[in-house]
């Protein structure tokens, strides 16, 4: 497999095939800590000015190329990024995968009782597959020993093969490293606000703004507030250029 960098970031080139054949695999034998980071250029800025971060992203099993920026970046800087994967829709492949193979899921996260209403959902969609989904964390930022201890208690009792984590980057990928022993045999993927667009509660911009790269100019017009996160991708086309300059 060929690996490149983009900010000094690697990117393993992949189809969505491979990425989904690689996953089904770890599931069938599981051993040891299996981390799943979607990248867009949000991450990568951050991933500039956070050493901790940077290395959690560097080490993950599995880096999947979310944001369309990362492959205009790619062609810009004459760099292979391997086909574009979404965090939401290989989460919704992944679900699809464990009503297949009657697989045990856990969701963490999101607003109040939002993963509770999802998990319901895939209980009727998929019901050979077993689903937990609580909150479990109100401020990622200073999680509370007793709301950990609850999750690593669940986890160690239903043992499941896939864990999904809703708290937004970078705080979700770092939460989820520190805790890789707890998390020991499991597969688990930040997902950001992808319980959201899943339950219905955010409407996704629809397929043809997706495939021209313009999904986050519609969900800033139907979240105004992003604006301020919005500033990053101004920062990552700075920083793409400035890299572009030093190759010639």
């Amino acid at each position: 497999m060929n690996k490149n960098k983009i900010l000094g970031v690697t990117i393993a080139t992949q189809s969505k095939s491979d990425t989904l054949e690689k996953i089904i695999k770890y599931i069938s034998q599981p051993k040891g800590f299996y981390h799943v980071v979607s990248l867009n250029p949000e991450i990568l800025v951050i991933a500039q000015k956070n050493k901790e971060f940077k290395n959690v992203v560097e080490t993950a099993q599995i880096k999947i190329v979310d944001g369309m920026g990362i492959v205009l970046a790619g062609r810009f800087l004459n760099t292979d990024v391997g086909e574009r994967l979404t965090g939401v829709d290989l989460m919704a492949k992944l679900i699809e995968q464990a009503g297949k193979l009657r697989l045990r899921v856990l969701l963490i996260g999101g607003e109040p009782n939002l993963a509770n209403e999802l998990v319901e959902c895939y209980k009727s969609k998929y019901p050979e597959a077993s689903f937990i989904g609580l909150m479990g964390i109100k401020n990622i930022k200073t999680p509370q020993k007793s709301e950990e201890k609850t999750i690593f208690d669940i986890v160690r009792s239903h043992k499941p093969h896939m864990i999904f984590v809703s708290f937004g980057s970078p705080d979700q990928e770092l939460w989820t490293e520190r805790h890789k022993k707890e998390f020991s045999n499991s597969l688990v993927m930040g997902v950001g606000g992808a319980f959201d667009f899943l339950s219905g509660k955010t409407s996704r911009a629809p397929e043809f703004v997706r495939k021209i790269g313009m999904e986050w100019f519609y969900r800033l017009v139907n979240q105004p507030w992003r604006w301020r996160r919005q500033l990053r991708l101004l920062e990552f086309t700075y920083l793409v250029i400035r890299e572009k300059w030093k190759k010639i």
